[in-house]
């Protein structure tokens, strides 16, 4: 639409601005979309690979381990009782950060 309005206004719109809409959107693509959609697959892939005994950090903070995998669900256990949480509210950077062993240095 935005194309069609410019063809009227411009009466054809020269190769050079055609070139710079182009790189506009590839790098709009590599710098934007293409990271957001890696950072979902990675999500959706570890939250797929959780399994019963894993610890496991929400997206509100909540730390735990779960005890039961069910299709769309998690049953956490915190400190006080269990509470069931869905899959999609697990927090991939948070819980690989808790999971990952620190680093010894010398």
């Amino acid at each position: 639409m935005i194309a069609t309005i410019l063809l009227q206004a411009a009466g054809g719109l020269p190769t050079q601005q055609i070139i710079t809409f182009a790189l506009i959107a590839v790098v709009f693509y590599f710098f934007m979309i293409r990271p957001q959609v890696k950072k979902q697959k990675d999500q959706k892939k570890y939250v797929t690979e959780l399994k019963k005994g894993d610890k496991v950090v929400t997206t509100a903070g909540i730390h735990g381990r779960i005890v039961d995998v069910n299709d769309t669900t998690f049953l956490v256990e915190v400190d006080n009782g269990k509470i069931r949480f869905d899959k999609s509210a697990i927090s991939l950077e948070a819980s690989k950060a808790l999971n990952t062993p620190p680093v010894v240095t010398k």
